[in-house]
Formats: structure tokens, C-alpha cells, sequence
């Protein structure tokens, strides 16, 4: 549990100056990515090499992060901090009561903040990544889509450069558990995650019919749309819509039947 007198940061840019002006490694910000960078490394991937129990929801306890050597160095509100600041939404905050018994989650740092400020604070807090995991999470929050409806636009931003291989194998999953795709564009209206920024490359996906093929598509917490793919792993070209360039303009290719 995080100690009584924590205090949420004013703001991110007034906490940017204060520790700029102290020379504590080199200004908030790269405290920040760099503890945004060792998260995710040890929520996605490393929890178990790192001897961290993770439970199968994909939730660590913070207070064990904080043991770890890399992490020492940071605190509670430094978690806290790096969710409020995440623009894609990465991590997930918890706390449960001594039975388990949910007492809030949030990805919003400034919920986490002004719930932990209050005097009845019990049992432990936690964190975890999203989505992204090369460690088997069986229970993240996903949520089954039930109708391509409910997904009109699907995308995965690549690089022209990954194309060809890409039609010719299919969209694969890789080290992770899913397929990463975002509900639109970055930058429309609530789309935050879901593909690189500088991807200059996407491939729509005709949902509709993948789905009446047999795939199942989910929503994570944080809006990306995941796949599993078939038994290897993969989406073939076949439900590939269309390919477009970062101008929009429509990119040929070869579908696999």
C-alpha cells in the first residue's frame, strides 16, 4: 500500500519544472518514458523472468515492482503519474481490499489520485499493461465483439517497406497473444492506441467477413480491437479491404485466396 502522506502532482507541467530545476534526471520527462518503457517491458513480457508474481488477470502488486532494482528509485505517485500522462492508455490501476474484493480500477491517473487521498485507505494496489503480452494473461478485460458493426473500421499500421511479406503470410500475432488494430486513425475522434505513429502504411480489414470465417475479434480497455488469428496465428491477405499510404492513396496488392 502506498504510504499515507502520498500527494498527487499538481499538474504534469508544473511537476516537469520542479524536477527540471533539480536536475533529477534530466526533467520528469525521461523519468517518466523510462519508467513507462520498464513497465511495459515487465507487465508485457518480463514479470516471470523478473521472479514478479502476476496473477492471471495480467496484475502485478506495485509494491513488488518497487523491490525490483530498476524500480527502486520511483514511487507511488511516479505509477500514478505515468498512467495520468499515457496518452494511449496503456496501464490499468487497481486496488482490492484485504479479501480481493474490487475497491477501484482506473486508468486515469487522476481518479487514482484523488481515490487514493482518501483517509479510508485499504489494501493493496496494483498495475497492469493493457494489452501487448508475450506472457499468457488469460483474463484481461477484453471484450468479445459481437457484430462487425460494432467495428465499421478496423486498421493495422505497418510500413510499406513489411507489405509485400505481410500479403503474402498474412497479419501475424508474433511473440504476442493478438493481433494489434485500431478502430480508426490516430488522431479521430476516441481513437488513442492501436498502431505505431509513424506507421506509413495501413491495411484495412473486412471485418464482416472474417468474422462470418470464424474469427473473433475483442476490444481492449483502452479501444484497441485484438485477433488471435487462426491456428497459426495469423489473418490472411484474404480479408485485407484495402491498402492505403499515409496520403490516403490506395496501395496495390495481391489478395491470398
Amino acid at each position: 500500500m502506498p504510504p499515507k502522506n502520498f500527494k498527487p502532482r499538481a499538474s504534469a507541467s508544473s511537476s516537469r519544472t520542479h524536477r527540471s530545476a533539480g536536475g533529477q534526471r534530466g526533467g520528469t520527462e525521461g523519468h517518466d518514458v523510462h519508467l513507462s518503457k520498464t513497465l511495459s517491458y515487465i507487465l508485457r513480457h518480463g514479470a516471470q523472468k523478473e521472479g514478479l508474481p502476476i496473477r492471471s488477470d495480467g496484475y502485478v502488486k506495485i509494491s513488488d515492482l518497487l523491490t525490483r532494482p530498476q524500480l527502486r528509485q520511483f514511487s507511488f505517485e511516479d505509477f500514478v503519474a505515468v498512467v495520468a500522462q499515457n496518452d494511449k492508455k496503456r496501464f490499468m490501476l487497481r486496488r482490492e481490499d484485504e479479501s480481493g474484493a474490487l475497491l477501484h480500477e482506473s486508468n486515469d491517473g487522476e481518479l487514482v489520485a484523488a481515490e487514493q487521498a482518501k483517509e479510508d485507505q485499504t489494501g493493496p494496489w496494483y498495475i497492469r499493461a493493457n494489452q501487448g503480452h508475450s506472457l499468457k494473461v488469460e483474463e484481461l478485460k477484453l471484450v468479445p465483439v459481437e457484430s462487425a458493426d460494432e467495428i465499421p473500421v478496423v486498421i493495422h499500421g505497418t510500413y510499406l517497406r513489411n507489405l509485400p511479406n505481410i500479403v503474402k503470410k498474412g497479419l501475424s500475432k508474433m511473440a504476442r497473444t493478438h493481433i494489434h488494430f485500431a478502430s480508426g486513425m490516430l488522431g479521430d475522434d476516441g481513437v488513442i492506441s492501436g498502431m505505431r505513429k509513424d506507421c506509413d502504411c495501413y491495411i484495412h480489414i473486412a471485418t464482416k467477413q472474417a468474422m462470418e470465417d470464424g474469427f473473433i475479434f475483442y476490444r481492449s480497455s483502452n479501444g484497441v480491437i485484438l485477433c488471435s488469428g487462426d491456428e497459426n496465428g495469423t489473418l490472411p491477405s484474404k480479408y485485407f479491404s484495402k491498402v492505403v499510404d499515409v496520403s490516403g492513396k490506395s496501395v496495390p496488392f495481391e489478395r491470398s485466396t
